[in-house]
């Protein structure tokens, strides 16, 4: 089955876009030269043509294309995450484990953090103290960030406690990355309840981007 999307992708490989994008993903990646929006009306293709959507959760699909070279295809897993986010449940959380700390740069984990770590954890809260916890304590840098960010999208049904407990945890980080999902995530709290946010940031000592960041909408 994933042949059919390596052809397509090899079919639209483009050498010279591809400086550009591994240029701006600082050299991290070999890429295709496949832009995100010709992406996914090619993985589009191949989800129609293959029928996968309409399987069970394929993780095996996913990890082949996560050991594949170019971005594009870490891109192409995620895209088929987002599509099947509803058959996701506690069992695959150790999966994203292995995918946030695997290839790791913030375009994948962004999204592994606020999508499906988030979709899990809203699902089987007890992941938060039985897995979650360990990470926002943890050293791994990815794991950090993925903690901070899991509730990015939660809006009203954030954990307020929890999210400021591991703001806490990890303020002190001299990491941009950290300081960064600091910033992001209470700017993203702050459209819900600025009022809290804005007590936390004057009560905590924070970074000064993680402030900047934090502070944009109140």
């Amino acid at each position: 089955m994933i042949q059919l999307l390596v052809d397509l992708f090899e079919q639209n490989r483009d050498p010279e876009k591809a400086i550009p994008m591994e240029n701006y993903m600082k050299n991290h990646f070999p890429f295709l030269g496949i832009k995100s929006p010709e992406r996914k009306v090619l993985v589009r293709q191949f989800f129609e043509e293959s029928g996968i959507l309409k399987q069970d959760f394929q993780p095996d699909f996913i990890l082949a294309l996560w050991d594949m070279e170019e971005r594009e295809y870490q891109y192409a897993a995620m895209d088929y995450i987002d599509k099947v986010s509803k058959k996701l449940g506690k069992n695959h959380l150790a999966l994203m484990e292995h995918l946030v700390v695997t290839k790791s740069w913030w375009d994948t984990v962004d999204f592994l953090a606020a999508k499906p770590v988030g979709i899990i954890a809203a699902k089987h809260p007890e992941v938060i103290t039985e897995t979650i916890e360990s990470w926002a304590y943890g050293d791994h840098l990815w794991l950090r960030r993925t903690a901070i960010l899991f509730q990015l999208k939660y809006k009203e049904r954030t954990d307020e406690k929890l999210l400021y407990r591991y703001i806490e945890q990890n303020k002190d980080s001299k990491e941009f990355f950290i300081r960064k999902a600091i910033g992001w995530v209470l700017r993203e709290y702050s459209k819900t309840s600025p009022d809290s946010v804005r007590s936390f940031i004057q009560s905590t000592s924070l970074p000064s981007l993680s402030v900047r960041e934090g502070s944009k909408y109140i």
